[in-house]
Order: C-alpha cells, then sequence, then structure tokens
C-alpha cells in the first residue's frame, strides 16, 4: 500500500530519464556523424561532442542505478 507511490514516482522518473537518453543519444550520433565527415572539425566542435557523449554515458548510469532500486 505505501509502496505503490513510491514505485509509482520512480517509474515516472525513470520514463523520464529514458527520454532524455534518447534525446543525448541522438544528439551525440548526430554530432559524431558531423565531426567524422569534416575534414579538420575545430576544438568547439570536438569539445561539444565529448560533452554530448559525457551527459549519455551519465544518464545511462543514472538509469541504471534507478533501475536496480526499481528491481529490490
Amino acid at each position: 500500500m505505501f509502496g505503490s507511490k513510491k514505485g509509482a514516482l520512480r517509474r515516472e522518473q525513470y520514463d523520464t530519464l529514458i527520454e532524455s537518453l534518447n534525446r543525448c543519444k541522438n544528439d551525440w550520433l548526430a554530432k559524431k556523424k558531423v565531426i567524422e565527415a569534416s575534414i579538420d572539425p575545430s576544438e568547439e566542435v570536438i569539445h561539444q561532442l565529448k560533452l554530448s557523449e559525457a551527459r549519455y554515458l551519465f544518464l545511462l548510469k543514472e538509469i541504471r542505478v534507478l533501475n536496480n532500486k526499481m528491481h529490490q
């Protein structure tokens, strides 16, 4: 009875993280494709790519942690 609200909140948070993860992944892959097609990418573009990758990996880790909490 008391855990159902907590579970619903975790599920909502999980769904939100999944949506954010998908957006970050698409952004990261798009930037990666641009850099691969470019002859001489600037330092700023490379920095943006690394930042996008870090965001994606962070969200992936957060989803794993939340998934473990949901299944305990």
